[in-house]
């Protein structure tokens, strides 16, 4: 038996490191953490310093109880990942197998290769109680937060929702961009290109200045006409185009969105597995440095492939004041391995990874560049024509891609230029973009929100959440004018174009909106931007050793407890951002927009009001809380509206529900997108309800008694006892089936996958 154990808590990190130790060394994973704090309740004893109480989760039991065999009378190894996270895990191997931790021997690697593990052997520490101590101070900060405010939004907003320190910050940017947006009124100018001949070779250039409107470009245009157009000035000057450092955590999630549109956890995902199987170095670090033996290898491979003048040494330093985690960029662990991963995916990502860290070691680019004004006989702007040329690639050899040179014909000052034709384009300005994951990683990052390990699951969390959606954008039609001079003639056309589309973008849903402002108003220090990088940086000075964990927790807990105590008084109401609108004509009663559990809705009468419950209505399509009329909503309270009946006389009523507009009869919903539901005829109503009867009868092939039925799905006919389906083999005439042949088939199908639970435990992520 090896007189040494080696705990590293991936299997798959286990089995790589297997193959670099000799025979004295086994190698078992803890398949991630052992302990934490329980599912359900606070689990934290505010009474006693915010004690933690932590219990080895029930699917971990066996684990312990194996390592804890393994590990008696052995040399005992703990090589968990080099952050906070790894360290908690080491530690709590220390509790759980009841381990010294002064004594416990700790390596760490920042990649999984013969030469660094090795090294991390010969120089083993103990577990950092420091390290721990941060891990210790965000899980108990994001726990009181997560279980103290949590339920005041249950009660106050709608039942499921979470909030955290940091999960509620992203929220709060997005809601504020989609506001930015929303209030941004468009200007227009016009921009003007033209396209001048020098003999027959085509110059391109732009109007320096843009003309405030229709007039003034119609007029300029004209006054255009009858020009002389001469080369003012020609400039020449060298230029040059670095590579940019290394990737860390954040850019490597920002480029792999940009160019293979991977997602943020997607690419965390991806990583792990080429850093678990040895290819790439750790994929959680805020770090730009590359180490000495890696700068050297790169150096080896440039020369040899493409020659010295294509290589230059560097060392990036690390921009962030306050970096921590791993102490390397992200990086191939072997330049000399072109192609890594197991699957295309995976191959794609160590591809980026591989081109940008070498290409950080490569010469800069060098250009050209030539700018020529163009002087306007009888207006004061001037043209400007632009030309770039690619002299040499440098390390756009490896990464960036090559780039097409914009060539200029040989021009001399003085030369008369011939007008081909000029264009006045008239254009509005935008808001600020909607945040992607990748922009919303680069945000947090720049606030000092955050850390590498927590982008991913906090953006993960929140579109779980329901507060914000990942949309593709349609846009919307605008019409632009477009003014033309050609052979001295100006003409003025109109034109359609969709502004504003766009795709994957992060976009905030009702809620989001409701829960910010909620939080604005009650909670300001949880969706506060310093308060939150504050936090961040004491988290920083407890991993340092400068702070007691439990003295920073008490600090935010004795201002942040009072709050939840005075959210006792705050109405529902108040929350549901509830606007009166008017009396009801007929009644008197008052009607109210207001969020409801499932979005914008109509309220008629008080809900405090004991003797007589409210009546509800839905909001009318493209209205909002704060832009819907008195008279829109009367109209929605018509509904449900009785538009005729059936054949047989049962009545056929349209609505609005969750999912839009629909007509009603007996239990049997019809959508009826785009229809609506307060103009939609008998003769509309009866056909679509028709023809969904029509195709429910072609679902429909056989029932049993016994509640078993027969039906015809998307991918063919199948078995189904309304808890578990049965394919039915093609060569089977599924009408012609038995009840015991049914039921078979259902005992043979493998069950029903269930979905996966919501977690009620709330982190900050």
């Amino acid at each position: 038996m090896a007189k040494n154990l080696v705990i590293v808590e991936s299997p798959a990190k286990a089995k790589t490191i297997e193959q670099f130790l000799g025979k004295d060394y086994e190698v078992k994973s803890s398949f991630g953490h052992i302990r934490d704090l329980p599912s359900k309740g606070m689990n934290i004893d505010i009474e006693h310093n915010f004690a933690p109480k932590y219990e080895i989760a029930p699917d971990k039991k066996k684990v312990i109880s194996e390592l804890k065999k393994a590990a008696d009378g052995r040399d005992v190894w703990l090589a968990s990942d080099e952050d906070r996270e790894g360290e908690a895990i080491a530690w709590h191997l220390t509790q759980a197998l009841k381990l010294d931790p002064a004594k416990t021997r700790r390596i760490v690697f920042h990649e999984i290769t013969k030469p660094a593990i090795e090294n991390a052997i010969e120089n083993p520490r103990t577990v950092d109680l420091h390290l721990v101590d941060a891990y210790q101070a965000r899980r108990v900060l994001d726990r009181l937060v997560g279980y103290e405010l949590s339920p005041v939004l249950w009660k106050k907003v709608r039942t499921g929702l979470s909030a955290g320190r940091v999960q509620s910050v992203a929220v709060r940017l997005i809601v504020e961009r989609e506001r930015e947006i929303k209030d941004h009124e468009a200007e227009s100018s016009f921009k003007v290109t033209a396209v001048f001949l020098a003999g027959k070779e085509e110059v391109p250039a732009e109007l320096q200045a843009k003309l405030p409107d229709t007039k003034t470009a119609q007029s300029w245009l004209e006054k255009a006409a009858g020009a002389d157009f001469t080369v003012e000035s020609i400039e020449q000057k060298p230029g040059s185009r670095n590579p940019s450092a290394p990737f860390t955590t954040s850019t490597l999630q920002q480029e792999a969105s940009r160019r293979l549109g991977y997602s943020v956890r997607q690419t965390m995902t991806l990583a792990q597995r080429l850093y678990e199987a040895g290819q790439i170095t750790y994929m959680r670090t805020d770090s730009t440095v590359m180490a000495g033996q890696a700068i050297k290898a790169a150096e080896s491979y440039i020369k040899k492939e493409y020659g010295d003048q294509y290589h230059q040494t560097r060392q990036y330093k690390t921009k962030n004041a306050s970096a921590q985690e791993a102490h390397e960029a992200i990086r191939p662990t072997d330049f000399h391995r072109l192609k890594a991963g197991g699957d295309d995916q995976q191959k794609k990502l160590y591809q980026l990874i591989w081109q940008r860290a070498l290409a950080s070691q490569m010469s800069p680019a060098k250009l050209e560049r030539t700018e020529v004004n163009i002087k306007v006989s009888n207006q004061s702007e001037v043209f400007l024509a632009k030309g770039e040329v690619l002299q040499f690639d440098g390390f756009m050899k490896v990464y960036g891609g090559t780039k097409d040179d914009v060539l200029l014909p040989p021009l001399k000052n003085g030369q008369t230029l011939d007008l081909q034709q000029m264009t006045a384009t008239e254009t509005f300005t935008k808001p600020a973009a909607r945040y992607s994951e990748a922009t919303l990683v680069r945000k947090l990052e720049e606030l000092g929100i955050g850390r590498p390990s927590t982008y991913a699951p906090t953006i993960h969390t929140i579109q779980v959440r329901g507060y914000v959606e990942k949309a593709d954008l349609e846009g919307k039609e605008r019409e632009i004018t477009e003014i033309k001079l050609v052979a001295g003639k100006v003409s003025q056309a109109k034109s359609k174009v969709i502004t504003g589309a766009d795709r994957a973008k992060l976009v905030p849903t009702p809620i989001a909106e409701v829960t910010t402002d909620f939080l604005i108003k009650y909670f300001p220090s949880i969706v506060d931007y310093d308060f939150t990088v504050k936090a961040e940086e004491s988290l920083d000075k407890v991993a340092e050793g400068q702070e007691k964990w439990q003295q920073m927790i008490a600090d935010f807990y004795k201002h942040f407890h009072p709050l939840i105590e005075k959210s006792e008084d705050i109405s529902r109401q108040e929350v549901s951002q509830a606007r009166e609108l008017g009396p009801d004509p007929k009644s008197g009663e008052p009607i109210f927009a207001r969020f409801g559990r499932y979005g914008p809705m109509l309220q008629k009468g008080d809900a405090e009001d004991k003797d007589k419950k409210p009546a509800f209505a839905p909001m009318p399509a493209g209205a909002a809380i704060d832009t819907v009329t008195l008279e829109q909503a009367l109209e929605m309270f018509k509904l449900p509206r009785i538009v005729g009946k059936t054949k047989d006389g049962e009545e056929i009523k349209a609505n609005i529900g969750r999912f839009g507009p629909y007509v009603q009869v007996g239990k049997t919903f019809v959508s009826i997108k785009p229809l609506d539901p307060l103009t939609i005829t008998e003769a509309e109503a009866l056909k679509l309800y028709e023809e969904k009867l029509a195709k429910d009868a072609a679902k429909h092939i056989k029932e049993f008694d016994s509640g078993i039925k027969i039906l015809n799905g998307p991918y063919g006919p199948y078995v189904t006892d309304g808890k578990k389906n049965g394919r039915i083999a093609k060569d089977t005439d599924p009408a012609k089936l038995t009840e015991a042949e049914a039921k078979k088939i259902l005992d043979e199908a493998p069950a029903k996958k269930g979905r996966r639970g919501r977690r009620r435990n709330i982190k900050s992520s």
